[in-house]
């Protein structure tokens, strides 16, 4: 089983057609890593911006992509320590770290990588990292977890957290 990884550098582009149901949806605005169907990881960073009455402003992404195993194996080549939000599309607090979870992968691009999994689509790596409250965020460094904690904060928490496990942990 081989996982693509796009390193994603954005574009954006104007088209006056209408979109896809999932562009429409929040989730547009995150890259995608092309994983089998069993495993699925969103990355986050890219932005659409859309109007009813307008041309709708769309992102294309230049990648250049990686190719990974497994998720363990994306954990462990990753260059730079792994933030994983674990969520669900059902969960409120979930939806509320969507555009503050962009803010914070703008705002540390060069110290951290932040990846989306959905624990309804994929339960397995939600069980193997015994996930029970929603959102649950586990930084990862070198394939392995070193922080987790637990449910919705404003971006500047969320940044000065990561930045202290970042600093306790080296």
């Amino acid at each position: 089983m081989a996982i693509s990884l796009a390193a994603a550098v954005p574009r954006m582009v104007a088209t006056s057609s209408p979109s896809s149901s999932f562009a429409n949806s929040k989730l547009a605005n995150f890259s995608y890593l092309q994983l089998p169907t069993q495993l699925q990881i969103s990355g986050i960073g890219n932005h659409c911006l859309k109007s009813k009455h307008r041309p709708r402003t769309l992102t294309l992404v230049a990648s250049k992509k990686q190719t990974f195993s497994s998720f363990d194996e994306l954990l462990e080549k990753s260059d730079k320590p792994v933030l994983v939000d674990f969520y669900a599309t059902w969960c409120g607090p979930c939806q509320f770290m969507v555009p503050i979870l962009e803010q914070v992968s703008a705002k540390m691009i060069d110290k951290i990588q932040v990846v989306k999994i959905d624990t309804e689509k994929y339960p397995s790596i939600a069980n193997n990292y015994s996930i029970e409250a929603l959102p649950t965020f586990i930084l990862f460094k070198d394939g392995k977890p070193f922080d987790r904690f637990e449910g919705a904060m404003a971006a500047d928490q969320l940044i000065q957290r990561i930045e202290a496990s970042l600093q306790d942990k080296q």
